[in-house]
């Protein structure tokens, strides 16, 4: 099954705060308006957001490219 094309939210990662416990969807089709998060705009696209769970406490930072080959996360993709 084929899917809508993937959008780039951004040129750069975005620094947050996760806590430990916590589960978050992790926009993966570029479209929400809650980036880096999900917001429910993929419906229909045939993409579906990374759900995770912080092990710990701290920042890290989200792609917003999109490209990135261990989402959540920012491999640097963006600056290829």
């Amino acid at each position: 099954m084929s899917h809508s094309p993937v959008h780039r939210a951004g040129d750069a990662p975005v620094k947050v705060h996760l806590e430990a416990g916590q589960t978050y969807a992790w926009c993966a089709c570029g479209r929400s308006a809650s980036q880096p998060f999900c917001d429910g705009s993929h419906q229909g696209t045939g993409l579906d957001p990374i759900v995770f769970t912080a092990e710990k406490d701290g920042d890290v930072w989200l792609c917003m490219c999109k490209q990135t080959s261990g989402p959540p996360l920012c491999d640097g993709s963006h600056k290829n």
